[in-house]
């Protein structure tokens, strides 16, 4: 039992990943208690976590008795891992019902996207009160987002969902890289050349890192149950961020545009919906309850780093 003193025990899967290290560092710079989620496949990492003070457990999303006996053994859970495995969530809101407990999971701003293909750039920017129509690869993520939100009234937990955009900084965990600028980044070096998609005209929100664990802090000690937040602090087109990139590796501004056939054929659908579509968000909800994010911008932080490493 702890005591009146002692910081909550939160629960978090994906600990060994970007999003999930990150959040662990802040919350434990904070005074929180962590334990985190690792696969099996994963314990050579776990002496690591412990030294950085994170409990382990073993196990995975399939796991349903250790997510069950983890989640209720927590004060608050935090679900980064896998956003799309939907029996986790199903596993996570059954192990905390009617506990009055915080279950934060975790969406992206893909729910947003549209098939723009980078051929125009995008008008619409949704906030959290704008009906969405999904596109149909992304139409299950926007109805577990409605589930998990839908038990803080008929579950007793207090849920949050919480939508990056695209992120970007150095991890705090034990995972340094986000998903999609470090992928483009290898691309680019491949190719000789900054990467964007058809006309590169398309358009998405993003967010450094820093603010973004500050949010997930934030709401779970303010936000209200059913909760959802969109998190972004500006946003740029691909074709933008191809010359970003070109100038950060040395190639002062060469920019080569990628057929989108060629983008599905090689990288999938996901990707498809990652760098070449639009997805634009305001994070209305998040401002409301203080966020104010203060990291460089995605320009400044490649200025950043490209002075960092000459």
């Amino acid at each position: 039992m702890k005591t009146k003193s002692e910081k909550p025990n939160v629960f978090i899967t994906g600990v060994t990943g970007y999003l999930g290290g990150s959040i662990a560092d802040k919350l434990l710079k904070n005074g929180y208690r962590v334990t985190g989620l690792v696969r099996t496949d994963d314990a050579e990492k776990i002496e690591v976590l412990e030294k950085r003070g994170i409990q382990t457990v073993i196990g995975n999303l399939d796991s349903i008795e250790t997510l069950t006996h983890a989640s209720q053994k927590a004060d608050i859970v935090i679900h980064t891992a896998n956003v799309d495995h939907i029996s986790s969530i199903y596993t996570l809101v059954a192990a905390l019902e009617y506990s009055g407990k915080t279950l934060i999971t975790t969406t992206g701003s893909s729910i947003v996207a549209d098939y723009a293909d980078g051929e125009y750039a995008g008008s619409v920017f949704y906030d959290e009160d704008t009906y969405l129509n999904p596109v149909s690869f992304r139409k299950p993520r926007v109805d577990i987002n409605a589930y998990v939100r839908m038990a803080a009234i008929e579950k007793g937990i207090r849920t949050i969902v919480i939508c990056p955009s695209m992120v970007y900084g150095k991890g705090k965990g034990l995972q340094p890289d986000s998903d999609q600028i470090p992928k483009l980044i290898g691309f680019s070096k491949q190719e000789g050349a900054g990467l964007y998609f058809g006309k590169g005209l398309n358009r998405y929100s993003n967010v450094f890192i820093d603010d973004l664990t500050d949010l997930y802090l934030l709401a779970l000690e303010k936000a209200p149950g059913g909760s959802f937040f969109y998190a972004e602090n500006g946003h740029n087109s691909f074709r933008e961020i191809a010359e970003m990139i070109s100038e950060y590796i040395g190639l002062k501004g060469k920019t080569h545009s990628i057929s989108i056939e060629h983008l599905i054929e090689f990288h999938g659908e996901a990707d498809r919906l990652g760098v070449a579509s639009n997805s634009l968000v305001k994070s209305v909800n998040a401002r409301k309850i203080g966020w104010n994010p203060t990291g460089p911008s995605l320009e400044e932080y490649f200025l950043e780093i490209t002075h960092l490493e000459q």
